[in-house]
């Protein structure tokens, strides 16, 4: 029997990110507008969101990865930090060319996609957080199941966490689905099962997420013992979010419930503004930097010859690298201005350093740029940039 699914876009289902090889799963079409995310609770893997991830997966393009630690990812020498996961986040989506993305993530992956949001706003849609809270369990709950891992007695702790997943409907009613699930427990690294219980016990970001203003909604499940709605309604208030509890369901109501969840899901995305294609977005970033006017000329200019290369350049350099986030824009345009200084490309040279009163770069940030560049490209190239600047900048300050 063939199989339905959409190919994977990436080519591999690793990637070495920070040093860790994670495990991930890319579904959907390459050209999706919107891209989701799915994080996981602790002592799991990708697979507790196959049913929410199927069915947006013909339409969206899907994400799926075991965090560090978990699955078939490696699992790196305890503690970790919250921060940890997320830095591994963004170098996931850094190395599939993933922009932005609505980020779904229960329990501790909730967490994780909170810290997201406040490190890279502009990488985020917007949240769906499900069965977690900005500050989860309590030193004494995390030490005592840190301590067990590392006496490699998970089996001793495995059935009181693995209780309180589902509801008791579900573990008899669909007893060999609870029994793969367990053995997923059972089965996660004790380095990654202490490591992040690590990170749960140093995180508190209440304080942090009360100042997010991505757009979010919070989903918990009726008879969660382990997150409860109570901490789902305060990390609620915290967001300006609605919170909707789902029927039926505990802990991973993404695998007990999942048409309800979807539900809400696709209910939240319609709400969202529409994403920016990759030229919109390369267009947003190109007059941000280069400014209304230049752009506006440029674009006047356009003849048939060189549409489809202005249509490049604006989608895959604008709207590409210049795009990625983690790097600030003052930041690339200081490593442009070194690499223009360098080949020489005296033309572009000229146009970026005119853009600089768009991107917070100073005349002392470009003497210390051409002064680098003659140390590893040569003093004629650094002497032309000056040049350059003292002539630009000098009829600027004139004009």
């Amino acid at each position: 029997m063939s199989d339905a699914r959409p190919p994977l876009s990436s080519p591999s289902p690793f990637v070495i990110v920070n040093g860790v090889t994670l495990h991930h799963r890319v579904r959907g079409p390459l050209n999706a507008g919107r891209t989701l995310v799915f994080l996981n609770s602790l002592g799991s893997d990708l697979r507790i969101w196959d049913a929410v991830a199927d069915s947006f997966s013909t339409t969206t393009r899907t994400v799926q990865y075991d965090k560090r630690g978990h699955g078939l990812s490696d699992a790196p020498p305890a503690p970790y930090t919250l921060r940890d996961h997320t830095e591994d986040l963004a170098g996931l989506l850094d190395a599939l060319d993933i922009q932005t993305a609505v980020l779904i993530g229960v329990s501790v992956g909730g967490m994780i996609a909170q810290d997201f949001a406040a490190a890279y706003p502009d990488r985020v849609d917007g949240l769906v957080l499900c069965d977690t809270g900005a500050r989860i369990g309590t030193q004494a709950l995390w030490n005592e199941r840190i301590q067990a891992a590392e006496q490699n007695e998970l089996s001793r702790i495995a059935p009181g966490a693995f209780s309180r997943w589902f509801t008791p409907e579900f573990l008899t009613e669909r007893p060999a689905e609870a029994r793969g699930y367990f053995n997923m427990l059972l089965r996660t690294s004790p380095e990654g099962y202490a490591g992040t219980c690590a990170a749960l016990r140093d995180a508190d970001l209440r304080d942090q997420t009360a100042r997010l203003s991505v757009p979010a909604l919070t989903l918990c499940g009726e008879h969660d013992q382990s997150t409860p709605p109570e901490l789902n309604r305060e990390l609620a208030e915290l967001l300006g979010a609605e919170l909707h509890l789902i029927a039926h369901a505990a802990h991973l109501p993404g695998t007990e419930q999942p048409s309800a969840v979807c539900e809400h899901i696709r209910t939240f995305l319609s709400g969202l503004p529409a994403p920016q294609s990759r030229y919109d977005q390369g267009m947003t970033v190109r007059r941000q930097v280069l400014g209304d006017a230049h752009v506006d000329r440029a674009s006047t200019a356009i003849t048939n010859l060189d549409r489809d290369f202005q249509t490049f350049i604006t989608e895959y350099a604008w709207g590409g690298p210049w795009s990625r986030g983690h790097l600030d824009t003052r930041t690339r345009h200081l490593l442009t201005l070194a690499v223009l200084t360098a080949l020489p490309r005296e033309h572009e040279l000229e146009m970026h350093i005119q853009a600089t009163r768009n991107t917070a770069v100073t005349e002392d940030d470009l003497r210390e740029v051409f002064m680098h560049v003659a140390v590893y490209a040569g003093v004629p190239v650094a002497n032309r940039a000056f040049q350059i600047a003292k002539r630009v900048l000098d009829e600027r300050n004139r004009s």
